[in-house]
């Protein structure tokens, strides 16, 4: 018979067909419908819910007497089953040793069985679903089922026969070119699935951010966004220090420009001194060449100069570089500074939208520590729509449509090694970033 009384069920799923199992224990609220459970399972095994799935009673779906509850477009479809969102677990699972199967992508068929294990009392304060153990990394999407992970995880040692086979086989599944030493899959890491579990349902999104993702209409590349996004946590205050380091090029320009301005040339660019002053303070030695004393020829220089423009620090005005009243009050004051930054990006130097959205992915993939950012920019432009004339954008057009959100990300310090060697992001780049995705308009 059902339970009345919500309890805490703990249960151990295992992937089958894996040696050794790969598993996760999990401590789950009775009254959670199969929809739910269905979250709960896609997070704790790492998939990105980008294929159809289905809750059944028994694993032989053929089998007369198998139970099928179903998501809502298998519904909509007129697939003989029950609804999985109305349908408790504890309504299935009720002794243990009870049983649910549920498999996810009829291509690659990863079954996966809930077994109870106990049934515990729960208190007001337990969490909807907690991962207390697991083994094994999940596996890669489109990986070619149990067979294919198993031959995966033998070929991760680069010394091993088939390493190279496998290492091309990613390479063309995913689409992104990875080196030998990031082959490997990612552990088990059970504090960032319990992270994921526990990230507050329904967080709001801003405006503007909830629109771009309300335009994917592909299903994968939607819920690979919304996955990405809500493993981004919210933002915190940043440490002072941390925050007046990161924003010293741009104190230091509003120093610069201070009470009485600049001066601009006939042309509207800085004079010749200021240009220096600024390729000094920049340190574009390793970026950039020539003698930096004209705007227009140290593009570097020009570019910051737009950037602080864009962010509504600084402003042309009867033919002198003034500060802003944002930029008068922010001079003295870096962690406002921080936060006005994070609140103006993504920048467009055109105004082009585009631009926009190509800046918010570079945000996006910078919090969500993507491993090459081009990529994920040229993923996401695709997602919502953009394409070339050729097809979908190439990660160049990405680059350069990101530009101006990079450059501000540059020059706070968001990334180690310089302007053209981007590889790594720093702790204090991430912290901006999630600052900057979740203050998007």
């Amino acid at each position: 018979m059902p339970r009345t009384a919500i309890a805490t069920l703990r249960v151990r799923v295992d992937l089958d067909g894996t040696q050794p199992p790969l598993w996760r224990r999990l401590e789950l609220a009775s009254d959670m419908p199969l929809n739910e459970l269905h979250g709960v399972l896609q997070t704790a095994f790492g998939w990105t819910d980008s294929h159809l799935h289905r809750f059944s009673s028994r694993p032989d779906m053929d089998d007369p007497a198998t139970v099928t509850y179903l998501m809502a477009f298998e519904i909509d479809e007129g697939e003989p089953g029950v609804p999985e969102e109305s349908v408790r677990i504890g309504e299935l699972l009720t002794s243990a040793g009870d049983r649910l199967t549920y498999t996810y992508d009829f291509g690659d068929d990863w079954t996966h069985t809930v077994a109870l294990e106990a049934v515990l009392p729960r208190s007001d304060a337990a969490p909807r679903a907690v991962c207390t153990a697991g083994e094994r990394p999940g596996p890669p999407e489109d990986c070619g089922g149990v067979d294919g992970y198993e031959a995966w995880c033998a070929a991760a040692d680069p010394g091993h026969p088939d390493h190279e086979a496998a290492l091309a086989r990613f390479r063309d599944i995913t689409g992104t070119e990875v080196a030998s030493a990031e082959f490997a899959l990612s552990p088990f890491d059970i504090d960032e699935v319990n992270r994921l579990l526990s990230a507050p349902a329904g967080t709001e999104l801003p405006g503007a951010l909830a629109d771009l993702l309300d335009g994917v209409v592909d299903a994968r590349a939607a819920a690979w966004l919304e996955k990405t996004i809500a493993g981004i946590p919210l933002p915190e205050a940043p440490d002072p220090d941390v925050a007046a380091r990161a924003v010293r090029p741009f104190t230091w320009l509003l120093d610069r420009v201070g009470v009485e301005g600049i001066t601009l040339t006939g042309a509207g660019y800085l004079p010749p001194q200021h240009v220096e002053a600024v390729a000094a303070e920049l340190d574009l030695t390793d970026e950039w060449y020539g003698t930096f004393n004209r705007e227009a020829q140290t593009l570097p220089v020009l570019e910051f100069r737009e950037s602080a423009r864009q962010a509504k620090l600084v402003r042309r005005s009867k033919g002198k570089l003034v500060l802003t009243p944002a930029g008068r009050r922010l001079r003295t004051d870096p962690v406002g500074l921080w936060w006005h930054l994070a609140a103006q990006l993504p920048l467009a130097s055109g105004g082009g939208e585009i631009e926009r959205h190509a800046g918010l992915f570079a945000l996006i993939g910078t919090a969500a520590g993507w491993p090459d950012l081009d990529d994920g920019i040229a993923r996401g432009l695709d997602a919502v729509g953009w394409v070339g004339r050729d097809g979908p954008l190439t990660t160049y057009t990405a680059h350069d449509a990101s530009w101006s959100t990079r450059t501000v990300l540059m020059r706070l310090g968001a990334f180690e090694g310089g302007l053209f060697k981007e590889e790594r992001v720093t702790e204090h780049g991430v912290a901006f970033a999630r600052a900057a995705v979740w203050t998007w308009p």
